[in-house]
């Protein structure tokens, strides 16, 4: 009898410490968290307020995480875990999502987990998130050590999705050359909009309101596949995260390596 009290309060304090290694949440609590120090204070302030504005438009909370290590557990468990501690997304709907990126180094590869909320499970599939968004938008970037535009590129697609402008379905077909998740006509339109626009305002569009998120991250950039240059005076609204609301995580989402 005492052997299986001494086993369970061994698994049990085990349980605690692995646990703990899932980090709290900062203090205001915040949507881009840079742990692993790949993005920078300036590329991080950036991709902080779009995600903002995206979440007080739509509700859906888009959470980043970046870390150095995964304390030995597997990517998806942890995503799931630190979406659940945080308690990303709005309960009763249920619509977060969580990006956990481990950066490549000499001794490791790197991963990405993408972890979805119940109520985005059936708008961004598993197999959408994982052989499209990671695989042909994230990774080739990531391995090029570019993390903030392998992010930027698959949240673009995230949002687009969410936001209903095309469906999984759509982008997956556009991926595999089968269509096109936005006409070009309707991409030649924003852009003559968005000039001329340009005229009549000082600061620029905000993500999610006259311009796509990835188009107003890629003008600002410079465009291209690298995240350098100069992102001049971008302002997608302004203000601070006002905290996650307690939505529910099952285990979707897919992740990968390399």
């Amino acid at each position: 009898m005492k052997k299986i009290i001494i086993v369970l309060i061994t698994v049990f304090s085990l349980a605690s410490v692995l646990h703990a290694q899932i980090p709290d949440r900062q203090n205001p609590p915040k949507l881009v968290n840079d742990f692993a120090g790949v993005l920078g204070k300036n590329k991080s302030t950036q991709l902080e307020s779009a995600l903002v504005q995206f979440a007080r438009e739509t509700s859906t909370q888009i959470v980043v995480v970046t870390v150095a290590d995964l304390d030995g557990y597997a990517p998806g468990d942890y995503a799931v875990r630190l979406a659940e501690k945080w308690g990303v997304g709005q309960k009763g709907k249920d619509n977060g999502l969580v990006i956990v990126l481990k950066p490549k180094t000499k001794k490791s590869k790197g991963e990405v987990f993408i972890a979805t909320g119940y109520g985005l499970e059936g708008v961004l599939p598993d197999a959408v998130v994982n052989g499209a968004i990671i695989d042909n938008e994230m990774i080739p970037r990531f391995k090029q050590d570019d993390y903030f535009g392998g992010l930027v590129a698959g949240i673009k697609v995230m949002m687009d999705i969410t936001r209903g402008e095309y469906t999984a379905d759509n982008y997956q077909k556009s991926v595999k050359g089968e269509g096109s998740a936005v006409p070009f006509f309707i991409f030649i339109v924003i852009i003559i909009i968005s000039i001329f626009g340009r005229g009549r305002r000082r600061r620029f569009y905000s993500p999610g309101r006259s311009l796509p998120f990835w188009l107003a991250m890629g003008m600002m950039s410079g465009g291209g596949r690298s995240s350098g240059g100069s992102f001049g005076n971008f302002s997608s609204g302004g203000g601070s995260f006002g905290g996650f609301g307690g939505g529910g995580f099952g285990g979707g989402g897919a992740g990968g390596s390399w």
